[in-house]
């Protein structure tokens, strides 16, 4: 078993902290940034893929903050609306963050007269990396974490409580950062499935499959606890973005079989 002490102020500059889940943020876009121009991205979109890369990390970031702020605090924010500003407290949704960047993506898209799948389909395959940064950084900050266990991995956040509890961040990073990635990887590089749209829909699909399975380790947040049917605003969340990523993968396929 693992004893959880971390400081989330990775360090300090001229009394300014700087914190790992900044941190975190910063690595998962430049890592992803460089892999998509590397290794994904034609040499002719490589331009205006730098110039999409601005609009997706505003999304990411409105997005995120808003969604929190929506679906996990409303009440809260509500009545502290200067607060919804303050992000460096912490406080990002996922699924918000993604409603930003596919909304992002879809005015990039529309102004430059492109595919809008050209664009979400290799922000889902580096997305991964992103995530798995992200839950890191939700380690080393002992938040999201885990209910208690006698298993030999579990974790005694110290910061929480003298309890030992499933390293929930960590199958987080594990299953929706590594494990996505390979599988999306994989399934890029079959011809046959270098459909646009295809990848992104595969994205929303397993990604839901993972965050729906994990929440029944995490502890729910306070604010919210258990909502319809004793499931996680996580898991609802989860619920709705699978609809949307398996209606688009058939979608795409019967446009597919019809051409």
């Amino acid at each position: 078993m693992f004893i959880n002490n971390f400081d989330p102020v990775a360090f300090e500059i001229f009394s300014y902290e700087i914190r790992w889940y900044s941190l975190s943020y910063i690595a998962g876009i430049l890592i992803g940034w460089y892999l998509a121009k590397k290794i994904f991205i034609k040499e002719n979109f490589k331009e205006k893929f730098d110039d999409y890369v601005t609009y997706v990390i505003l999304g990411l970031i409105i997005g995120g903050r808003l969604g929190y702020v929506i679906f996990y605090n409303l009440e809260y924010y509500v009545n502290n609306i200067f607060d919804i500003f303050k992000i460096w407290e912490g406080g990002m949704s996922f699924h918000g963050g993604v409603i930003g960047i596919i909304l992002a993506s879809i005015f990039y898209s529309k102004k430059n007269n492109d595919n809008l799948f050209e664009y979400l389909d290799i922000i889902s395959l580096v997305s991964p990396i992103g995530i798995f940064f992200g839950r890191i950084a939700n380690f080393i900050n002992s938040e999201l974490y885990g209910y208690q266990t006698s298993m030999p991995w579990g974790v005694k956040f110290i910061q929480i409580d003298n309890l030992y509890r499933h390293p929930s961040q960590l199958y987080e990073a594990i299953l929706e950062g590594i494990l996505l990635f390979l599988i999306l990887l994989f399934f890029w590089n079959k011809k046959n499935l270098k459909v646009p749209g295809i990848i992104s829909a595969l994205f929303l699909i397993i990604y839901s499959i993972f965050r729906f399975i994990i929440e029944y380790f995490r502890v729910p947040d306070e604010q919210l606890g258990y909502l319809f049917l004793k499931l996680t605003m996580g898991q609802l969340m989860s619920i709705v973005f699978l609809v949307i990523g398996l209606f688009l993968y058939y979608f795409i396929n019967d446009v597919k079989k019809e051409s």
